[in-house]
């Protein structure tokens, strides 16, 4: 769809992902605007009905980006974020919401370019699908 740019929301963890942001902010590496970010203290904190209303309420796309497996800060937050994104996955199916709407991905607080990266790679694929009906 010509002219589409999609609305993205970003549920970042406090620890790692933000501080990424932070990190890509201060080293001025630029990443579409298109993400709206949420910062939570951990995305194992992150309620799946969040991610429902966030599509119910006009949202493109929703990424969830917390510390690596084995770095989070409340020991196992990040192993219980793969468990209820897995679930969700199939729970979004069911709505008609394409898998490639939703991200789950590892950013630590020193990779500032794999947060470009990655909030370029879902701007890119949500642009590509177009708005969500």
């Amino acid at each position: 769809m010509a002219g589409f740019e999609p609305k993205i929301i970003g549920f970042l963890c406090n620890w790692c992902s933000y501080e990424g942001a932070d990190a890509a902010g201060k080293a001025q590496k630029p990443y579409p605007g298109n993400l709206r970010v949420i910062r939570v203290m951990c995305s194992g904190r992150i309620d799946p009905q969040f991610i429902i209303e966030a599509f119910q309420d006009g949202a493109d796309g929703v990424m969830v980006l917390g510390c690596h497996p084995g770095d989070c800060h409340y020991k196992e937050g990040n192993y219980k974020t793969l468990r209820r994104y897995t679930l969700l996955k199939k729970i979004l199916a069911q709505f008609g919401i394409e898998e490639d709407r939703l991200r789950l991905d590892w950013v630590s607080a020193s990779e500032g370019d794999k947060l470009v990266k990655v909030v370029t790679e879902m701007v890119e694929k949500v642009r590509s699908l177009g708005p969500l009906k």
